[in-house]
């Protein structure tokens, strides 16, 4: 009997605290309450061929060459965010090589460039959220393969700062049409 009660109890209490979480007031500081009319992230495609990827890969060091930025790490994902193709320059920190697979699976798999989540959490606390989501990089340098509108793959740039690995994976994004 006097587990049941004990039971009953603690059962009582979950469901109150639950009733009284479900009740939280929106806060109109926060701009994440706002629910929007749609959803229009971009499809997906075909997942990029390995031919494609090093054609990105390649009009990236390209870019990076033009501009003497001798030390990227080029990393072109599929849609699913796995490894197709790596290319990197023999100045390339140990650490990009990571760091260019994971901007790349960033872009790839929230299809969007990790730019934005970059800009998201300076905008505040109430971005901190994106700090937990699986596979986020909030750096930029990661951008969609996009053909068609829809989004085939990805490529992530590191080994400079965030501006040069920006303008590198975009220089191998744009590449595929």
């Amino acid at each position: 009997m006097r587990k049941f009660v004990l039971s009953s109890l603690v059962a009582g209490m979950a469901l109150v605290s639950a009733i009284a979480q479900a009740q939280v007031p929106p806060d109109p500081n926060n701009p994440n309450e706002a629910i929007p009319e749609a959803s229009n992230l971009p499809a997906y495609g075909e997942p990029i061929s390995i031919e494609t990827a090093k054609k990105a890969a390649t009009a990236a060091i390209a870019e990076s060459k033009k501009r003497n930025w001798n030390t990227m790490c080029i990393a072109v994902v599929d849609t699913h965010g796995e490894l197709v193709y790596f290319e990197k320059q023999d100045n390339c920190a140990y650490a990009s090589t990571k760091i260019s697979q994971h901007k790349a699976r960033t872009a790839a798999r929230y299809r969007r460039p990790t730019l934005v989540f970059e800009r998201l959490l300076g905008k505040g606390d109430f971005f901190a959220y994106l700090t937990t989501l699986d596979d986020v990089i909030a750096s930029r340098g990661g951008n969609p393969i996009m053909v068609g509108g829809k989004v085939i793959g990805a490529i992530g740039a590191s080994g400079g700062t965030g501006s040069q690995d920006d303008v590198v994976s975009q220089a191998g994004a744009a590449a595929i049409k």
